[in-house]
């Protein structure tokens, strides 16, 4: 082999930029957390399930999948938060109002039971 002749010089082959995929949330960090602490009749779980689906088709490129999965994630975990916040805000305020309520039927009862000694006696005049 010889190498006595000028070699070409052939310019580093350049890549273009890899093709942008729009910014996508998938919900993800949103569902896991709907699923360990506040997972409401497992829509925490359904949550996680569409939140995975959507970064996988993310991955593969397919946008409008990762998006239509990315608003049923969305939906899902905003279900399973308001379910998981305002059902124990309701349970608490319910048992307030029924505390609040015995204790004035408490109160009055007392009056009922009691039976006051009077110097006065109606029936015997």
């Amino acid at each position: 082999m010889n190498t006595l002749y000028p070699r070409e010089e052939r310019p580093a082959p350049t890549r273009g930029p890899p093709p942008t995929i729009p910014a996508l949330r998938d919900h993800l960090v949103w569902a896991i957390f709907n699923t360990l602490y506040m997972n409401f009749c497992c829509l925490g779980f359904v949550a996680l399930t569409f939140a995975i689906k959507a970064r996988d088709q993310k991955v593969s490129g397919d946008v409008e999948a990762a998006r239509h999965f990315s608003s049923k994630a969305r939906c899902y975990n905003a279900l399973a938060t308001a379910g998981s916040v305002v059902l124990p805000l309701l349970l608490g305020a319910l048992i307030v109002t029924g505390v609040i309520h015995l204790s004035k039927l408490a109160q009055e009862s007392v009056g009922f039971f009691t039976y006051q000694f009077s110097g006065t006696n109606d029936e015997d005049q």
